[in-house]
């Protein structure tokens, strides 16, 4: 019985115990909602240069992935990573013993038909004798010429199976196709090799150029020939470029227009195929009517001031309440430590910069002064 009474005793304790951390937990969590965080705003940036500014990277004039048409084991690799090959030079070879035997049979098939072309080419000529003689119908004229005929046929067929399987035997030894570096060996000796899986990659390392994207809004003012700023930062150096190529087409390249700029040759000295560059193209006239364009502010923020979440962009503003409120936005391209913002923040709009404190939604902020 005694055991019966402290029980209920033991049970109310300890709630009341709970309940009173529990409130005093509350007090507290809500003490940190209320105490306002300290930030500093500030206002997107942007260029008001009558010109484009988009991102691209330096790449090698031509590229190939070697690879080939057989399956079979790789028995050499004689080049690595940053070898320097030459044109025609052998790469890799693949075990051919199958098409070897291939090519066996090809030569004994054509020794054959040979033999056999010789034997109705005399057997043509006899009866060609005979029925001029009158001593051979014309029935066993045509016979025999038949014979021949399919005699010949047999001998083209079979030169033409050798020149298959010489076809063959040559993607058993991959070669370059121009002179460049091995900037990629994706296989190694021992590997099986299956058609079309590449082996090497080789890229023409001395002929660069710089590639990149145009939105659709502004291809159409840019022309074949036009002086291009580019700047690139791994070199720390900014070069004049031409553009060579303007792609008319973005079905490939997600909505975008691929642009080609021409290097200098006296440029090209410390450039390697990767570096990533800022491009600033001057655009001096309207599209159609060929008026002073308008000038056009691109809104650029620091791209510290942006919020990853998932697969989502924000950054915090500050709502009428003084309240932090994260806002989703649409970037695009980014210039150094500056992103552009395409959409969700307007130019002129004041946007958290830093914070001492952590925010999240609704967080009560105060603007350090």
């Amino acid at each position: 019985m005694t055991y019966v009474r402290i029980y209920p005793f033991i049970l109310l304790t300890a709630a009341a115990f709970l309940l009173g951390s529990c409130g005093g937990g509350e007090e507290k969590i809500s003490s940190e909602k209320t105490a306002p965080v300290t930030v500093i705003t500030a206002v997107p940036g942007g260029s008001t240069e009558d010109g484009l500014a988009v991102s691209g990277k330096v790449e090698a004039l031509q590229t190939a992935q070697l690879s080939t048409r057989l399956m079979g084991t790789i028995t050499r690799i004689y080049v690595k990573a940053g070898d320097r090959v030459r044109r025609g030079q052998t790469l890799a070879t693949i075990s051919s013993a199958d098409i070897q035997a291939k090519r066996g049979q090809t030569s004994a098939a054509i020794a054959e038909a040979e033999a056999n072309v010789r034997n109705a080419q005399k057997d043509f000529e006899r009866f060609t004798n005979l029925y001029n003689k009158q001593s051979a119908s014309a029935k066993e004229l045509d016979n025999v010429t038949l014979q021949y005929n399919a005699a010949k046929a047999r001998l083209e067929a079979a030169t033409q199976m050798q020149n298959e399987v010489s076809a063959l035997a040559s993607y058993s030894s991959i070669t370059a196709p121009f002179d460049g570096v091995v900037t990629q060996r994706l296989a190694d000796e021992g590997n099986m090799a299956n058609p079309g899986m590449p082996l090497l990659v080789v890229e023409q390392n001395t002929q660069l150029q710089v590639s990149a994207t145009v939105s659709e809004n502004q291809i159409s003012r840019l022309q074949k020939g036009a002086k291009a700023s580019v700047e690139i930062k791994a070199a720390a150096k900014t070069i004049t470029c031409t553009i060579a190529e303007i792609s008319p087409s973005s079905q490939l390249t997600g909505g975008q227009y691929e642009i080609k700029l021409s290097i200098p040759e006296k440029d090209k000295k410390d450039l390697y195929a990767g570096m990533y560059v800022n491009v600033f193209i001057p655009l001096s006239g309207d599209k159609k009517a060929g008026t002073p364009a308008a000038a056009e502010e691109t809104v650029l923020v620091p791209t510290a001031s942006l919020v990853q979440q998932d697969q989502l962009t924000g950054l915090y503003t500050i709502s009428s309440n003084q309240t932090a409120i994260l806002r989703w936005v649409r970037t695009g391209k980014t210039f150094g430590d500056q992103t552009e913002i395409l959409s969700g923040l307007a130019a002129g709009e004041s946007f958290i910069l830093q914070a001492e404190g952590k925010l999240f939604n609704g967080a009560p902020v105060t603007v350090k002064k």
